[in-house]
C-alpha cells in the first residue's frame, strides 16, 4: 500500500453498519498514537504497516482517535487539496483520489463550481430564507457584522433587467456587446455601474453585487415560479401558468406558516401580484400550503392617483366602538354557519376575517399604510409615483414588523395595460413606450431613473433609521439578457447568467461576487 518514500498512505477502514472496507487517503500525523491497518485492527503509535511517511500535520490529523473524526471533515484540509468526497454508505468519509468513483449506492460526489450552479437554481428565495428564520437571538444585539436579518425587502424587477446595462458594465467588450451607456465611479474604488444611476453610485458602499445567478429556462413564466419558489416549473407558459393550489409555495408563505400571526401578515405585495391579461402567475401565493398563508397582496388599479396606499381605514363615521359590535354580530352568524357546514374552506375565511379585524382595528397597521404621514421632502426623495412609493411603504411595512415585502416593478400603459418593462427586447409600441429602441426604453420614465431615486433612497432611509442591518434588501429579476445586443438596440432573455443586489442584513456592501 506504499513505501518509505511515498508522500501518502493510504488507510482501510471497516464500518461498524455495513462492514464494507473503504479507502481514507491521507497522511498519518506523526503525533497520532495509533491508526488502523487494513484490517480494520488498530496499532501501537510508531508501528507502521506501510512503511510510509508521516504526515507532520501537512494534510490532516486524526487527533489520536480515528473514530472520533469519523463524520466530519477535518478542519485543516484545504478546498484546493480536498478534490472530492463523499459520505459513504457507513460513518467513514472518503477523501478520494482525482480519478476516485463511488461504487453504486454511494452519494454522487459534487465539484465546487456544480455546487454553486446548483445552489444559484434554489432562487433567491431559498438563499436568503434560513437567514430570515434564525433572527431571534436571545441575549444583548450582536456586533452590526454578526446581525441577521429580521426582515426582507424583495424588489422583482419583473421582465429581467439588463446587468450589461446597469451593474455589469463590459466597457473593454466588443462593439454590440458592450453597453451603450457609460460606466461611472461609485463609492467603491474599483466598482462601477451604468451613468443613468447617479444617485445609487453614492450608495453602493452598502451593496453587494452577485454576479453568479443562474437557471436553466429563458421563459417569463417558468423563471418567474423559479425565483418564487425555488423549484423549475417547465411548462408554465401563459395562460398555462394560472396559479393553482398544487403549486409549490412561494417562500413568503412559508414565512406565513413557519411563523406566528400577528396584526399584520407575514408577507405582503405591493404594488400588486405579478401577472396580466388575466392572469396571475403560479408562485405568487401559498399553493399547496393553503390560502390561510397567502400573502397579502394589494390590488393597485391603472392609472390609480394612489396606487400604493391600502384602503385600511374605515369610514369616518365608523368608530372603533361600532366596529367591535359589528364583528361580535359577524361572530355570531359565523357560528351559526359552520354548525350547520364544517369545512377547510369555511375555516380559512374565518381566518381571513380574524387577519383582516386585526388589521383594521390596530392602529399601528393603519399607520404603517399611511404613506401620507412621511414628510413632503421624503416623499420627494423617494419619487411621487407608483414606484416611489411602493419602495417607501416596503420601509414602514418592515418597520411595523412584516417580515416580507415583495415590490413587484410593473407598468401601467396609458391603454390600461400592465407590463413587464425590464423585458427589454426593444421594437415595442412607441405610442406604450415612448421608443422602440430597447437601450432608450431604460432611460423612460419607468425604467432606470425612478428605480435610482427609489432604490438609492430606500437604502439611504433604512440605513439612517438603523433598520438596514436587519432589514435584508434584495433587487433581482427572473433572468438576465443576452451577451449580444438584437437588432432593435436591447437584449434577449438568457437565464444561463443574472445578477442581483443584496444589501443589508449582515451582507458586506462594497463587493462584487463572480465575474
Amino acid at each position: 500500500m506504499g513505501t518509505a518514500d511515498s508522500q501518502a498512505s493510504s488507510l482501510w477502514v471497516t464500518s461498524p453498519s455495513t462492514r464494507t472496507t473503504r479507502r481514507w487517503w491521507g497522511r498519518r500525523c506523526r503525533g497520532c498514537p495509533s491508526r488502523p491497518d487494513r484490517e480494520g485492527n488498530e496499532t501501537s503509535k510508531g508501528e507502521s504497516q506501510t512503511g510510509s511517511r508521516n504526515c507532520a500535520g501537512r494534510f490532516f490529523c486524526l487527533g489520536g482517535n480515528w473514530r472520533a473524526s469519523m463524520g466530519r471533515v477535518p478542519p485543516s484540509l484545504t478546498a484546493r487539496r480536498l478534490r472530492q468526497f463523499v459520505l459513504a454508505s457507513g460513518d467513514v468519509p472518503v477523501y478520494a483520489r482525482r480519478n476516485y468513483r463511488p461504487p453504486a449506492g454511494d452519494v454522487p460526489m459534487l465539484h465546487r463550481r456544480d455546487a454553486m450552479i446548483r445552489l444559484g437554481q434554489l432562487g433567491l428565495g431559498a438563499l436568503t430564507l434560513p437567514r430570515l428564520l434564525s433572527n431571534e437571538v436571545a441575549g444583548s444585539p450582536a456586533p452590526a457584522r454578526n446581525r441577521k436579518a429580521k426582515s426582507c425587502i424583495y424588489i422583482f424587477l419583473w421582465g429581467g433587467p439588463p446587468q450589461q446595462d446597469m451593474w455589469d458594465m463590459k466597457p473593454d467588450a466588443p462593439q454590440g456587446i458592450r453597453s451603450l451607456f457609460q460606466p461611472i465611479r461609485t463609492s467603491v474604488p474599483g466598482v462601477d455601474i451604468c451613468d443613468q444611476m447617479p444617485l445609487l453610485a453614492k450608495q453602493m458602499d452598502k451593496v453587494a453585487i452577485l454576479r453568479s445567478l443562474t437557471h436553466p429556462s429563458n421563459v417569463h413564466e417558468e423563471s418567474v415560479y423559479h425565483m418564487l419558489t425555488g423549484k423549475p416549473g417547465p411548462g408554465l407558459i401563459s395562460p398555462r401558468n394560472q396559479r393553482k393550489r398544487s403549486d409549490y409555495p412561494f417562500f413568503g408563505s412559508v414565512l406565513s406558516y413557519l411563523g406566528p400571526l400577528g396584526d399584520l401578515p407575514a408577507s405582503i405585495t405591493v404594488p400588486r401580484p405579478i401577472g396580466h391579461d388575466g392572469v396571475t402567475y403560479s408562485g405568487t401565493h401559498a399553493g399547496f400550503l393553503g390560502p390561510r398563508h397567502d400573502p397579502m397582496e394589494l390590488q393597485a388599479a391603472p392609472m390609480s392617483k394612489d396606487p400604493a396606499a391600502h384602503p385600511l381605514a374605515p369610514s369616518a363615521d365608523l368608530s372603533t366602538s361600532r366596529l367591535i359590535a359589528r364583528r361580535g354580530l359577524l361572530n355570531l352568524i359565523d357560528e351559526q354557519d359552520r354548525s350547520l357546514q364544517q369545512s377547510r374552506a369555511t375555516d380559512a375565511l374565518g381566518g381571513f376575517q380574524e387577519q383582516a379585524f386585526r388589521m383594521i382595528a390596530s392602529g399601528e397597521a393603519k399607520r404603517a399604510f399611511n404613506i401620507d404621514l412621511e414628510p413632503p421632502n421624503v416623499r420627494d426623495r423617494y419619487g411621487r409615483n407608483e414606484y416611489g412609493d411602493s419602495f417607501l411603504l416596503s420601509r414602514r411595512l418592515v418597520e411595523a414588523g412584516v417580515r416580507l415585502v415583495s415590490v413587484i416593478w410593473m407598468y401601467f400603459l396609458p391603454s390600461g395595460r400592465i407590463s413587464n418593462v425590464w423585458d427589454n427586447h426593444g421594437g415595442g409600441g412607441a405610442g406604450d413606450f415612448g421608443t422602440s429602441n430597447g437601450t432608450e426604453m431604460l432611460k423612460q420614465k419607468y425604467c432606470i431613473p425612478p428605480l435610482d431615486r427609489a432604490y438609492s433612497a430606500l437604502l439611504e432611509d433604512l440605513s439612517m433609521r438603523g433598520l438596514l442591518d436587519e432589514t435584508l434588501v434584495v433587487a433581482v429579476g427572473e433572468f438576465g439578457r443576452t451577451p449580444k445586443l438584437n437588432g432593435n438596440v436591447g437584449r434577449d432573455h438568457w437565464g444561463p447568467c443574472q445578477s442581483a443586489l443584496l444589501a443589508g442584513g449582515g451582507v458586506r456592501g462594497g463587493q462584487v461576487y463572480g465575474s
